[in-house]
């Protein structure tokens, strides 16, 4: 279904980059030419995606045990730098543009921005729904939600080029464009370098997951507790259980980890039982490992 969506909206995206890239070149106007190279960022982001959600499918092997998922994150991160650069260039032309007007032919400039606004909500259509689950779906979205806002940005400024001669009005709906672009692009960065710096997933306290386990009465304090997301929606925990002596018995692993899931989402666990007098994790002693413990927690 991504990928259905994303070749949908490709096509789409492709056949009015080209609309706009005549049209501005025609009209004169920089926020046409603007809209047509965030559409070209666009095209290049989707090609990306695409790719990214081709090779996620593909099985892991013994040397990469968690498959391709990684590219679709890295694929986000490329789409959101891609849109810095080009916000970048076109606020530089804008700005020669405010100290030097040109000539804008504010007919054509409006026909295209009308024609430009209806198949960005034609896009965002195929992509709704998508995008709230699937963070490669997610900057396509944003994508288009920074061409459909700029669209109009070119609408009002072609009626005030066209209606008062207001020719700064063009180079101005540039720079709102810009500005837009990078808002929406900034958390689709934060949030796909926080999936490869592996971060806690968004939305999740650690130290509720901490307390969630602790609440099980066998258990007597938690170390080496980590998570993190391989991908978008793929959740995943480790972490150490030290269980108390006298009620070891009654711990129950299928019982953690329905709660874990029903509570967190978190698809991949790796949970490791020890006792109190096991040996501290090497990891403990470089003081890379988190430590949670209760009052009762010996050692540790």
């Amino acid at each position: 279904m991504a990928t259905r969506r994303l070749t949908i909206t490709l096509g789409l995206v492709a056949v009015y980059f080209f609309a706009e890239l005549i049209g501005g070149l025609w009209s004169g106007s920089l926020a046409l030419l603007a809209d047509a190279g965030h559409m070209f960022s666009d095209m290049a982001a989707l090609g990306i995606s695409l790719f990214a959600a081709w090779i996620a499918t593909r099985q892991p092997t013994p040397q990469r045990t968690f498959g391709y998922h990684r590219a679709e994150i890295l694929a986000a991160a490329i789409n959101g730098a891609a849109l810095f650069i080009v916000a970048g260039g076109i606020l530089h032309e804008a700005w020669d543009r405010l100290k030097e007007p040109t000539e804008i032919l504010a007919g054509p400039m409006l026909w295209i921005a009308i024609g430009g606004l209806i198949i960005n909500m034609i896009s965002l259509k195929v992509l709704h729904g998508g995008h709230q689950h699937n963070l490669n779906i997610r900057g396509a979205w944003l994508h288009v939600i920074g061409d459909t806002l700029g669209s109009v940005g070119v609408i009002v400024a072609a009626i005030l080029v066209g209606q008062f001669g207001w020719t700064w009005a063009d180079p101005v709906a540039s720079v709102l464009v810009c500005l837009l672009i990078l808002y929406s692009s900034w958390n689709l960065l934060a949030e796909s370098i926080g999936i490869l710096m592996e971060h806690a997933p968004k939305g999740i306290d650690v130290g509720e997951v901490e307390a969630l386990l602790k609440e099980f009465p066998a258990v007597q304090g938690v170390h080496c507790l980590h998570l993190w997301m391989i991908s978008s929606g793929l959740k995943t925990l480790s972490a150490h259980i030290v269980l108390a002596p006298e009620n070891a018995d009654q711990f129950e692993l299928n019982e953690v980890r329905r709660r874990l899931h029903e509570t967190f989402e978190i698809e991949h666990m790796t949970l490791q039982v020890e006792l109190p007098d096991d040996p501290v994790c090497e990891e403990t002693e470089v003081g890379s490992c988190l430590i949670f413990t209760n009052e009762h927690d010996h050692s540790h």
